[in-house]
């Protein structure tokens, strides 16, 4: 479930709601009690980054597309 941000207009109480996408937006203010909340715009509270699982699952054989494959230079033996 998203979690949405409100504020409110007459007081600027800030708080947050874990709400199903189809849920009502949330009118009244837990602070006070007016019925001036209005939903803000933000941005998603995670981030999708690194190797996991939507990356590596879900897929069979050399299908997979690693980040550590293309990022890292090959290494060699040099006797120097």
């Amino acid at each position: 479930m998203p979690l949405y941000e409100y504020r409110c207009d007459t007081c600027g109480h800030e708080c947050e709601a874990l709400q199903k996408m189809n849920d009502e937006p949330l009118i009244h203010c837990p602070a006070c009690d007016e019925a001036a909340l209005r939903k803000l715009v933000s941005a998603a509270g995670f981030r999708l980054k690194g190797d996991g699982w939507y990356e590596t699952d879900f897929k069979s054989g050399n299908k997979r597309n690693l980040a550590d494959n293309d990022s890292k230079p090959s290494k060699t033996s040099d006797p120097a």
